[in-house]
């Protein structure tokens, strides 16, 4: 049988990614979970499969930022990236899993990656 919301993907008509492009997670696979064997209805979940953070050394960096009172990475993202929701990217240019570590320290340092779609050199 046919999948008719596969149908609709392959055809264009549906994004075959629920992130927005800017996302974290966009462009990576879904996978099904499938359902308990006592589950009423036979129905699996969906999930997001695991996105492994780059290595810092692939990560082109353009500033070093100095943490001010009141900054939250989705500020920094906007002022130096020009999208609030680019802070993960500023997260993965410091090996740091939870953002919100980025701007706890008034003071601390915070290196800022390039734009997305510039290159380094």
């Amino acid at each position: 049988m046919t999948d008719p919301v596969q149908l609709l993907i392959d055809a264009g008509a549906i994004p075959s990614s629920p992130f927005d492009p800017s996302s974290r997670y966009h462009g990576l696979p879904l996978a099904l979970l499938p359902p308990r064997p006592d589950a009423p209805v036979a129905s699996g979940l969906a999930y997001v499969t695991r996105r492994f953070m780059p290595a810092r050394s692939s990560i082109a960096i353009a500033a070093e930022h100095l943490v001010r009172a009141g900054e939250r990475p989705d500020t920094l993202a906007a002022l130096h990236l020009a999208d609030p929701l680019l802070y993960w990217r500023i997260a993965d240019a410091n090996a740091v899993i939870d953002p919100f570590g980025l701007t706890d320290t008034v003071g601390a340092r915070v290196v800022i990656p390039l734009p997305p779609g510039m290159s380094g050199g």
